[in-house]
C-alpha cells in the first residue's frame, strides 16, 4: 500500500508535470470539449467534489473525452442498479481528514492538554457515468448549463452580496489586507467584460483570507513562499467560483508559474493544501448566493 507521503508525492508529481508542460490544471481547454464549466459531482450523493479532486477530475474529463461531470465508485454504481462496464479504467481521487489517535487522546486526558490531530490522506477510485451501464436517468442527467445571458447578472449579484469594499480605478487589480478592500480597474478597461468578473473572483478569493474570515497567511512580497502559496489559492479559488457561475476559468497571473513550481517542488503537500484552501474560499463566496444582498461598497480609488 502507498504511504501517505507517497500519495502526496504522486499528486504533486502530476501537477508539476502539467505545469512544466504549460498545462495549468485549473484551466482546461473547455472550448475543445463538450463540457460546460461546472464543478464535478458525485452521481450518487449529488455533492460536488472539492479541493485537489476538482483538478484531477477536470483533467480526466478533458483527457478522456467524457461529456459528463458526474462520477461514482464501483459500489455506488451497483447500489444504483447499474454497473461499471468491464475493462473500464477508473480515476484516482483522494480523501483528506484528521483524526486523534487513541494514545494521543489518552495522553491529553491524563495531562489535561489538547489532543493533537493527525492528518491522513487516502485514495479511492471513481468512474465517470459515461463508463457505466444501466444507471437511472437522474444519475446520468447532465446539469443544465448556465444560460450565457444569465452569467454576468449572476456574477454581479454574487459580488454585491459579499458586501466587500471595492475601489474602482487605476490600471491594476489587487487586494489590501491591512485595509480590507479590493481595487479593480473600471469595467471598460477590460477588453472582454467577462474578464472583469474573472479578475474580481481572484481578488475576492484573496479577500476571504482576511483574519475576520478564513484567516490565511498572505506573504509579504512577490517571490516569497507564503505569497506564492496564496496566489495558488487565489488562482484555484477563482477558477472554482467561475466554473460554478458558468464562466470558463482562465489564468490570471501566469507570471507566478516559476514561484508555484518552486513551492510544489519543495513541499509535496503544498498543492493539496492550496486546493483545500481554494475550495473553502470558493464555498465561502458561493454561500452568499443564498443570502440577502448586503451591497458591495464601490468607491473611487484614492
Amino acid at each position: 500500500m502507498s504511504t501517505r507521503s507517497d500519495l502526496y508525492q504522486t499528486i504533486t508529481d502530476k501537477i508539476v508535470a502539467d505545469l512544466s508542460n504549460g498545462c495549468v490544471p485549473w484551466v482546461q481547454p473547455w472550448g475543445k470539449s463538450r463540457l460546460d464549466p461546472a464543478l464535478p459531482k458525485n452521481a450518487s450523493t449529488q455533492r460536488s467534489y472539492s479541493g485537489i479532486n476538482i483538478l484531477l477530475l477536470w483533467g480526466a474529463q478533458i483527457e478522456r473525452g467524457f461529456v459528463s461531470q458526474s462520477w461514482l465508485t464501483f459500489r455506488q454504481a451497483l447500489d444504483l442498479g447499474g454497473n461499471v462496464r468491464k475493462g473500464e479504467k477508473g480515476t484516482t481521487v483522494y480523501y483528506a481528514d484528521r483524526f486523534i489517535p487513541k494514545a494521543e487522546a489518552a495522553r491529553a486526558a491524563e495531562s489535561g492538554g489538547d489532543a493533537k490531530a493527525v492528518a491522513f490522506l487516502k485514495s479511492f477510485t471513481v468512474f465517470n457515468v459515461a463508463q457505466c451501464d444501466n444507471l437511472p436517468t437522474d444519475a446520468t442527467a447532465a446539469a443544465e448549463p448556465v444560460p450565457e445571458r444569465a452569467v454576468i447578472p449572476a456574477a454581479e449579484a454574487l459580488v454585491t452580496a459579499t458586501g466587500a469594499k471595492f475601489h474602482i480605478g487605476g490600471d491594476r487589480a489587487f487586494y489590501v489586507p491591512s485595509e480590507d478592500y479590493v481595487q479593480v480597474p473600471p469595467q471598460p478597461a477590460f477588453f472582454d467584460q467577462i474578464n472583469y468578473y474573472r479578475t474580481v473572483a481572484h481578488e475576492l478569493t484573496h479577500w476571504t483570507g482576511h483574519g475576520s474570515r478564513l484567516n490565511r497567511e498572505y506573504g509579504k512580497r512577490f517571490g516569497d513562499q507564503a505569497y506564492a502559496r496564496e496566489e495558488l489559492v487565489a488562482e484555484m479559488g477563482a477558477a472554482f467560483v467561475c466554473a460554478s457561475l458558468g464562466i470558463v476559468p482562465t489564468v490570471r497571473h501566469a507570471d507566478y508559474l516559476g514561484s508555484w513550481l518552486a513551492v510544489l517542488k519543495s513541499d509535496s503537500r503544498a498543492i493539496v493544501t492550496a486546493a483545500s484552501h481554494a475550495s473553502k474560499a470558493a464555498d465561502f463566496l458561493l454561500a452568499f448566493r443564498s443570502q440577502p444582498a448586503t451591497g458591495a461598497c464601490l468607491g473611487a480609488a484614492a
